[in-house]
C-alpha cells in the first residue's frame, strides 16, 4: 500500500460523519480523542481530521496541527486493515511536536487494529 492520503480516503459527507459518531467507538490519548467505526462497507480506510476553534483561535495553528495528523495517519496507515471510518480530534490546549502526535496516532491505529 502506497504511503498516499488520496481524496477517496477523506471522510465526508453528513450521513457518514453521522454514522461514525452516533455508533463508533471512542478513544483517547493525551492530546487526541479518535472515534473509529468498524466495517464501513468499502475497501478502504476513511479519515477525518478536527482541530477546535476553541482551544487554537488562529486558522495557522489550526491547520497546522490538521497537517502533522493527516500525515502521522499517512505514514502509518498501513496498521489499520482496510474497512474502517476514523475521526482523529485534537483535544490540548497546547501545540506539540510532531513526534509526539505521530507516537499518539500509531497507538490509536494499533487499539482499534486489535494488534
Amino acid at each position: 500500500m502506497a504511503a498516499t492520503l488520496p481524496k477517496e480516503e477523506r471522510l465526508s459527507g453528513r450521513t457518514a460523519i453521522a454514522r461514525l459518531t452516533g455508533s463508533g467507538r471512542w478513544s483517547q490519548t493525551p492530546h487526541l480523542r479518535c472515534c473509529c467505526l468498524q466495517e464501513n462497507g468499502l475497501d478502504i480506510n476513511r479519515i477525518m481530521v478536527s482541530v477546535p476553534k476553541r482551544y487554537f483561535k488562529r486558522a495557522v495553528k489550526r491547520n497546522l496541527l490538521k497537517r502533522r495528523m493527516r500525515e502521522s495517519y499517512r505514514l502509518q496507515k498501513e496498521l489499520l486493515p482496510p474497512g474502517h471510518d476514523m475521526l482523529f480530534v485534537y483535544s490540548a490546549p497546547e501545540v506539540v511536536d510532531s513526534a509526539v502526535i505521530f507516537e499518539e496516532v500509531g497507538s490509536l491505529l494499533k487499539r482499534f487494529s486489535g494488534k
